[in-house]
């Protein structure tokens, strides 16, 4: 088949390549416009965007999809599908309508759980012990069209979100690839998602990423690893912001309850008390600062007895 790939972060490249090595004949790709990034806020493309250029492959660019130059483009590239993945811009019915075969969306959760922008955070979060991949054809509503398949993925009790992420980005293309396949040998089946397990995923912010001390230390743990690598998990010190990664549950308390926040320096870590056992911090970057062990971070800023964080 003609395809046209539609994705913007890295997380979409090894679908695309796994497109590009497939069957098909990849076209084009569409992304989104190029944007600002690092401290200078110079305009960058996307990866997907920069994938393209390298192999001299087109890339579509439009501010939004109903714009009637773009698809008016996408028209004259015939594409008989669009794969998509994590493209970042709702799609109107008159591109929808293009392909002949419609969109087909790679969703990193298993539909109709975790529909949204930030499925793989939520989940963390939540603390699913199972999730996965689905690839569904992409309508209106939500990430609520019918399913052609799914793959299934545990999430160890140390995954964090961009841990997960990366095994998921590596099973869908796999999966994708096989629901094009099936697509074009007319074989693909897609089953309309069930009423029952329907949860929201929308964009985590980094509100949601404050780390809530008198949480459950499950709790904090949880947080912290959605939060991991972006938005990014962080407290308070002094005043100040300090960024944090991931943290390891004691199980105990063996000198003593140490209160939600509080801070306790021991030989080998750095204890912080929440609503339950205390957790032992890893990574700590003050602001502006880069990250490191939570024993340096605490050997520079010497806490005093009952200094919190989250003041």
């Amino acid at each position: 088949m003609r395809l046209v790939f539609a994705g913007t972060p890295a997380v979409a490249l090894p679908a695309l390549a796994a497109i590009a090595a497939s069957r098909h004949e990849l076209v084009a790709v569409l992304t989104r416009p190029d944007a600002p990034a690092g401290r200078g806020r110079r305009l960058l493309p996307s990866p997907v965007r920069g994938w393209a250029h390298e192999r001299g492959i087109e890339a579509l660019t439009p501010t939004r999809p109903r714009e009637p130059e773009f698809q008016q483009r996408l028209r004259s590239l015939t594409p008989d599908c669009v794969p998509v993945v994590a493209y970042g811009a709702l799609v109107p019915p008159a591109a929808l309508a293009i392909p002949r075969h419609g969109w087909v969306n790679l969703h990193f959760s298993l539909l109709p759980a975790w529909r949204g922008a930030a499925p793989v955070p939520h989940a963390v979060l939540r603390g699913d012990e199972l999730t996965g991949a689905s690839v569904f054809q992409l309508e209106q509503g939500l990430d609520t069209g019918p399913v052609f398949g799914t793959v299934t993925e545990p999430v160890g009790p140390t995954d964090t979100a961009g841990d997960l992420l990366d095994r998921l980005a590596v099973a869908g293309a796999r999966l994708l690839v096989q629901v094009l396949d099936a697509i074009e040998d007319d074989t693909a089946r897609a089953a309309p998602q069930p009423a029952d397990g329907v949860t929201l995923a929308p964009k985590i912010t980094t509100e949601d990423t404050r780390v809530r001390w008198a949480e459950p230390a499950v709790g904090v743990d949880r947080r912290i690893r959605a939060g991991t690598p972006a938005p990014g998990a962080w407290t308070t010190f002094r005043g100040e912001r300090v960024k944090l990664g991931p943290v390891t549950p004691t199980g105990a308390d063996p000198a003593g309850r140490l209160k939600p926040g509080e801070l306790r320096v021991a030989k080998d870590r750095v204890l912080v008390g929440t609503g339950t056992e205390p957790v032992a911090l890893g990574r700590v970057a003050a602001a502006g600062k880069r990250p490191m062990p939570a024993l340096d971070w605490a050997r520079g800023v010497r806490p005093a007895p009952g200094e919190r964080l989250g003041d």
